[in-house]
């Protein structure tokens, strides 16, 4: 997997330098010498990697990431800076910033690479999620441009040095509740069962291969979002990196700085968070573009989908299935007499009782104005005509509240059953709309059945 890098530096030997490390690696790198010029370009074209220099003039490394965490449009752009400084209080300046991480110099490969190939493909998920939440872009943005000191609510902890289990447990005491698993089993349950928020792993276990706990994380539907942070001895960049390549979200190696810790799971449930609420924007356009607003059921798109589906299946098992339509009668009047609020209210208490009438295997869509049609599954002749005339009387029988006055309302009917030797979906529904048509010419308030197709 390749990505487009855009290297930030004022000195053009170190650019020079890390853009071939970078480019014999096959990635597409860009350059910028300010921090004004990095800024013009990430905001100007797609750039999927920011590595950043601190120490340069007019705009360092820390506030050009703060305004490209601030910006809605680069807000997820993951940034690594890279600098001399190598205090504790250096490296949390940077992730409190908004850095994804923070790279000593001279960089070595390993690490370097490791972490361009974790955060690239960590970016190209995100960037996924947004391609089918951009309406909801604007409104994550705001959330997600708040004080920047989420809380973390569990933490799943596995060590085996009581000691810095204990230590571990005081430095996050008030940001994150721990939770000390004793053995893997337990740590994956606390996983996959929703009981853990994020999950850190002692690299230095010895009971349990934890690059093999990282793997199996990772392997399991219910724990493959889940944040997963390493701790790593000093220096072992090689099992650092083997846990990012394994999926692993970030690590952090001993001697563990408390503020760093913190900063660092905060990162990470700050990144799981604005993930969740990309998909939880994916979910509600989907939702929106196959319901109908206004009653809560399903619309045309969706039961036309669902349609398709019930054919291929009949003509493959030979299950019975039914379609119905069905159209309140002389709704134009209630518009005309009582208003379009009271004509909603008739719509929504209509699609109420109708649900109401159906078994949990029918599926009740909204064709468009007073139309409704309904898929029965499993559904032969006499099972349709007992489902149609019970939505048939539980509309005649009790009179609708258009707000404070009574109204009578009827419907009616038409249904037909799926034929697999002659109908396919569009002449199942046309044969229930010709049995519809027959209802309401024969007086209304009733169920009109299909001819053979």
């Amino acid at each position: 997997m390749t990505a487009r890098i855009l290297l930030v530096d004022d000195i053009e030997m170190n650019l020079r330098v890390l853009e071939a490390r970078l480019s014999a690696e096959y990635y597409d790198v860009i350059t910028a010498m300010s921090g004004a010029e990095a800024l013009e370009i990430c905001r100007s074209q797609p750039i999927d990697l920011v590595l950043l220099d601190v120490m340069m003039p007019e705009m360092d490394g820390f506030e050009v990431c703060r305004q490209l965490k601030a910006d809605p449009r680069t807000t997820y752009l993951p940034i690594v800076l890279i600098t001399a400084l190598d205090q504790p209080s250096d490296r949390l300046a940077g992730l409190e910033a908004g850095a994804d991480d923070f790279l000593t110099k001279p960089v070595r490969d390993l690490p370097l690479f490791s972490r361009v190939r974790s955060l690239t493909r960590l970016k190209l998920v995100t960037d996924e999620l947004r391609r089918r939440a951009e309406t909801a872009i604007n409104l994550v943005a705001e959330d997600h441009a708040g004080d920047g000191r989420e809380a973390l609510a569990r933490l799943a902890f596995y060590g085996e040095d009581a000691d810095e289990t204990r230590r571990i447990q005081k430095y996050l005491k008030g940001a994150v509740r721990v939770e000390a698993v004793a053995d893997a089993a337990s740590l994956i349950a606390a996983a996959v069962n929703g009981a853990a928020d994020a999950v850190l792993i002692d690299m230095a276990a010895k009971a349990v291969n934890p690059l093999r706990l990282v793997s199996q994380l990772r392997s399991k539907e219910a724990s493959r979002l889940l944040p997963v942070l390493a701790i790593a001895a000093a220096e072992d960049d090689e099992t650092a990196a083997r846990a990012l390549e394994l999926g692993a979200n970030d690590y952090i190696q001993r001697p563990l700085d408390r503020h760093e810790l913190v900063a660092r799971i905060r990162t990470q449930m700050r990144r799981k968070r604005n993930d969740e609420r990309l998909r939880q924007s994916v979910e509600q356009t989907i939702e929106l573009a196959l319901s109908d607003s206004l009653t809560g059921l399903h619309n045309r798109r969706f039961f036309e989908t669902h349609l398709a589906t019930a054919v291929h299946r009949a003509r493959t098992t030979g299950a019975s299935f039914s379609v119905l339509i069905a159209d309140i009668d002389h709704f134009k009047r209630v518009n005309d007499g009582w208003g379009h609020e009271a004509g909603d209210r008739v719509l929504k208490q209509f699609s109420a009782r109708l649900s109401d009438c159906l078994r949990s295997s029918d599926l009740a869509c909204r064709f468009g104005g007073e139309e409704f049609a309904i898929l029965m599954m499993d559904a032969d002749f006499d099972t349709a005509l007992s489902i149609a005339d019970r939505v048939r009387r539980s509309v005649c029988e009790t009179p609708f509240d258009i707000g404070g006055e009574l109204l009578d309302v009827t419907v009616s009917e038409g249904f037909a059953v799926f034929d697999a030797a002659r109908d396919d979906a569009a002449s199942l529904v046309r044969r229930a709309d010709q049995a519809l048509y027959a209802a309401k010419r024969g007086g209304r308030n009733r169920v009109g059945t299909a001819a053979a197709a």
